[in-house]
């Protein structure tokens, strides 16, 4: 048998969700939309969606299971594994009795009242918080998951990474793209800027004193 890991619930769990989606949204059109020829198929779209929903909704939960006695994890995690089998088997009841009831209307060629829609959108409901608790065990408890990537920094993302400069050519092809500038440079820069600043704002002691003598005889020629 072919190797799934974990298991063979990942992959049924996207068809009955997708089915069961399809089958809600086109129910609640067909329930508002003007008679005709298109209503009519979006009707047999839907109840064939629903229909087909429903079986792979009975292929999932019975994977569920296998995995929910299968996939190792630890007491808090147990408790969130029990709160998404329950409302997966509350979802899966509920579109089961309504598969039900379309079966029972269709052989003789009715359509489901509006008090069919009531039930469908409380499935739809539980069965948005349903996926939300599978991808919780997943994304929030780990389980499944083989092996995590290794990273020394947890919060590393995609800007601090290095990358690699395109041209292999250039003779700093060698050096990763940093974010600041190499601390050699920078260091030189500041040398550099701090230098000139100085330059700009001292003045030596000769200056100074030529300065004072010209000002001195220029307020003298002034008075005169």
């Amino acid at each position: 048998m072919v190797q799934i890991i974990p298991n063979w619930h990942p992959i049924f769990v996207h068809f009955t969700v997708a089915l069961w989606t399809i089958t809600v949204v086109m129910h609640l059109i067909v329930a508002v939309y003007p008679e005709g020829n298109i209503k009519q198929q979006m009707a047999i779209v839907a109840r064939w969606n629903l229909w087909l929903g429903t079986g792979f909704g009975i292929v999932t939960a019975l994977a569920g299971w296998q995995a929910f006695n299968s996939i190792a994890h630890d007491d808090i995690s147990h408790e969130a594994m029990i709160e998404h089998r329950e409302l997966a088997l509350i979802t899966l009841a509920i579109f089961v009795l309504l598969t039900g009831w379309s079966i029972w209307k269709q052989r003789p060629k009715q359509t489901p009242g509006k008090l069919f829609l009531l039930p469908l959108v409380i499935g739809a409901g539980l069965l948005m918080s349903t996926a939300w608790h599978g991808g919780e065990l997943v994304y929030r408890y780990g389980l499944g998951v083989m092996s995590l990537p290794q990273s020394g920094n947890k919060n590393l993302d995609h800007d601090s990474h290095a990358h690699p400069l395109i041209s292999s050519d250039d003779e700093f092809s060698s050096m990763p793209l940093a974010h600041s500038e190499p601390e050699d440079y920078a260091h030189s820069n500041a040398v550099e800027k701090h230098e000139t600043h100085q330059d700009e704002v001292s003045v030596s002691p000769e200056a100074d004193d030529d300065s004072t003598e010209d000002n001195h005889i220029h307020n003298h020629d002034y008075a005169h």
